[in-house]
């Protein structure tokens, strides 16, 4: 499947990994402004959700994925925008956040390193708490027994990730089905490192993992494995264009 115009060039394919259906949407922009979130309902709270296809269908996304699930907790910085919306630090001093710049470049900050109030004024537009990185400066950055919290090893998976500026990886895969296993850490990354990605990052998985396209969801996103269903979340990234 393709999308083309003057300012975004999309191709999605899907392939086969370890037992796994793997959603690839390759991304090049001319304009850095089509790089986007949106959060559920447009408001920020704890307790607000929305599936991704509806976030993405209520800002006219061409393709989405969910992000990182912020009010999932009450931790972990929250920037939109430019907006500052959560300043608490989780409790965790390896903690990983995506940060997108006005460039459209994305990098990794540390919340134990650098405070949130830094990054107002700057020329950072979003920051994503989940993590954690992936691939780092062309290396793989996880090992094989790192995991997310409450994540089983092998799981619904949601990524993304940067080939060169402008270019980026958008990456779901299926898991906890007959069809697919799902995919660890470590073996997402070799993955977005094998697709060429110099950075990438991990977003929420399992019961979140969902890629929209065109007004359809391409993956089974599924929380436990018997029905296929979409979950609500708090957010999504987005391209786009007004």
């Amino acid at each position: 499947a393709i999308y083309q115009d003057d300012k975004i060039s999309i191709e999605i394919t899907t392939t086969r990994l370890l037992d796994t259906t793997v959603y690839v949407a390759d991304v090049t922009l001319r304009d850095p402004s089509c790089l986007r979130t949106a959060l559920a309902q447009n408001s920020f709270g704890r307790n607000i959700t929305d599936t991704t296809s509806s976030i993405a269908a209520q800002n006219n996304a061409i393709l989405a994925i969910n992000g990182d699930y912020y009010g999932f907790r009450s931790t972990g910085y929250v920037m939109r925008h430019g907006y500052i919306y959560r300043y608490v630090p989780v409790d965790d001093p390896s903690q990983e956040d995506l940060v997108i710049y006005e460039d459209g470049s994305l990098g990794i900050i540390r919340e134990s390193e650098v405070p949130a109030q830094s990054l107002e004024d700057t020329d950072v537009t979003d920051i994503l708490s989940f993590g954690p990185g992936l691939v780092i400066d062309g290396e793989i950055s996880v090992n094989q027994d790192d995991e997310v919290d409450r994540a089983q090893v092998t799981n619904p998976r949601t990524a993304i990730g940067v080939i060169e500026p402008l270019h980026y990886l958008l990456v779901v895969s299926d898991g906890r089905t007959k069809k697919s296993r799902g995919l660890s850490l470590y073996e997402l990354a070799g993955f977005m490192k094998e697709q060429g990605c110099s950075f990438a990052y991990n977003l929420d998985g399992g019961g979140s993992s969902t890629m929209y396209f065109m007004g359809k969801v391409l993956n089974n996103p599924t929380t436990f494995g018997d029905e296929i269903a979409e979950r609500g979340v708090s957010d999504i990234i987005y391209i786009g264009r007004d």
